[in-house]
């Protein structure tokens, strides 16, 4: 069974901002993640997988990937050279997923039959159809695309795109493996005091210069400042800690404090390895939020900000 999503910030009324989301069967998810497990640990050891993967994989994330990119930026630019950083969006990158290309590649890193048949039999075959305000379409069958929402998918994703870093031409890779990029989306930032900002075009398309990008879910500007993501983050944080305020009506230690940690300083903290503030002014920026947290709770509201930290077991954001 799926169910369509609207992605955030979209207009409800444009079919392509839904994604579909599969629910499949418990049994079904268990012998996903079965053969999940079977297919990582054959990668792994045998390093089919590529070092530059850092989507679903055991002990990377969206952090280490950002911290790994922009530190060979950074090297870059402390030797004096300029960067181009060109990011792309693939269009519905895994719902276009073409089936026998994947089971190729599946053949090719030298999956066995077995497992690349039942593979083929678990994408084969599936069908959906919309139901708005209670009219049905007709069923559709579904000829390309990795479920999401499914134990396998992410695993069959990334091996899909191993390759792709292999080499610079990505208009060529995508063309072969069948993956349109999304050109309205893809942007062009120029780092370096003597860049001379080269234009770039893409299916014939000119891509649209940036100063700032949200990559990751982090703000990069060309500077590699970091006050933007502080305001940013602060804000988040922010409106969290509001709506904590407004719907909870008790102040004690025990239910305000676990709030604060699992839901307000996670946006604080979120990749902060690699945007870690220097300017004081944007250290402060994150300092209040904190501050107005500790203050909420009961019997804290007299104390100064550095006994508030004492007494709950928090650090300052420093």
């Amino acid at each position: 069974m799926s169910f369509l999503y609207l992605k955030r910030v979209r207009v409800r009324s444009q079919p392509g901002n839904y994604r579909p989301v599969s629910l499949t069967s418990v049994v079904g998810k268990l012998f996903e993640g079965l053969l999940r497990d079977h297919i990582q640990n054959y990668v792994v050891e045998n390093g089919i997988m590529s070092s530059n993967q850092h989507g679903f994989m055991k002990d990377r994330s969206c952090q280490t990937n950002i911290i790994a990119f922009y530190d060979e930026v950074s090297k870059k630019l402390d030797s004096g050279d300029a960067v181009d950083i060109i990011y792309l969006d693939f269009a519905k990158a895994f719902d276009t997923v073409p089936h026998k290309r994947l089971l190729s590649k599946l053949r090719s890193i030298g999956l066995s039959e077995v497992v690349c048949t039942w593979i083929e039999n678990w994408l084969q075959d599936r069908v959906q159809r919309v139901v708005v305000n209670g009219t049905f379409s007709t069923w559709s069958k579904v000829l390309s695309g990795v479920p999401q929402g499914s134990v396998l998918g992410p695993l069959l994703f990334n091996l899909f795109i191993n390759d792709l870093g292999e080499g610079i031409m990505s208009k060529i890779w995508a063309a072969k493996w069948q993956m349109r990029f999304n050109v309205d989306k893809c942007k062009v930032m120029h780092l370096g005091c003597k860049n001379m900002q080269a234009p770039y075009t893409l299916n014939g398309t000119a891509l649209g210069k940036s100063i700032m990008e949200k990559d990751l879910g982090v703000l990069v500007d060309n500077k590699l400042g970091c006050s933007k993501q502080c305001q940013a983050a602060a804000a988040r944080a922010n409106k969290v800690l509001s709506c904590i305020k407004r719907g909870i009506d008790s102040r004690e230690e025990g239910v305000i404090l676990p709030l604060y940690r699992a839901l307000v300083r996670p946006h604080l903290e979120y990749a902060v390895q690699f945007w870690s503030p220097v300017l004081k002014r944007d250290i402060i920026e994150l300092e209040r939020v904190q501050r107005r947290a500790t203050k909420l709770v009961k019997g804290m509201e007299s104390l100064s900000y550095e006994e508030r930290l004492a007494k709950l077991g928090l650090f300052t954001l420093e």
